[in-house]
């Protein structure tokens, strides 16, 4: 199964984030920080697709592509379109949805709101609010790649410390 979304999709690490929301609402500006906040601290970052992305189902992986003619471009609003590394394809182990101005996602998610499905895929889902500032979104970006585990969320005891 293959579809055609409006998302971005960065690499992380090793690990495929795809970002979902309205036009305007920062997909862009989140992948390029993510990308920067990675190479800044020594691990890969690289950008697959800005804008248009390309979903396909191999293997029980959902893997994403850019289009090839926007290849390693980026828009970063006030300033247009901007090279950065990038790479051709990615798995992605992480959707991010950031909310509409003004929805502010729920603070204890159901359970079924964690995961999304994505051509026949199931993937753990973050749902963002950036109106606190981008650096928080990050933030929470990063904190959620930590708690995965393959495919699930990892669960967080009262402790604070991730069970096995």
């Amino acid at each position: 199964m293959t579809a055609s979304i409006h998302a971005s999709v960065v690499i992380v690490a090793e690990s495929g984030v795809l970002i979902r929301g309205a036009s305007g609402a920062g997909k862009s500006f989140l992948a390029l920080a993510l990308i920067d906040r990675a190479t800044r601290a020594g691990n890969f970052g690289a950008l697959v697709a800005d804008d248009r992305t390309w979903l396909a189902a191999i293997s029980g992986r959902l893997v994403a592509r850019g289009a090839p003619a926007l290849a390693g471009v980026c828009e970063r609003r006030g300033e247009g379109l901007v090279e950065v590394p990038h790479e051709p394809a990615a798995v992605i182990r992480l959707v991010v949805d950031i909310a509409d101005r003004g929805a502010v996602p729920p603070r204890m998610p159901e359970e079924a709101d964690k995961y999304t499905m994505l051509c026949g895929v199931e993937r753990p889902r973050l749902r963002l609010d950036l109106s606190p500032g981008l650096e928080a979104g990050v933030s929470a970006v990063f904190s959620a790649l930590g708690r995965l585990n393959g495919s699930t969320w990892r669960k967080i005891g009262l402790d604070g410390k991730l069970f096995a």
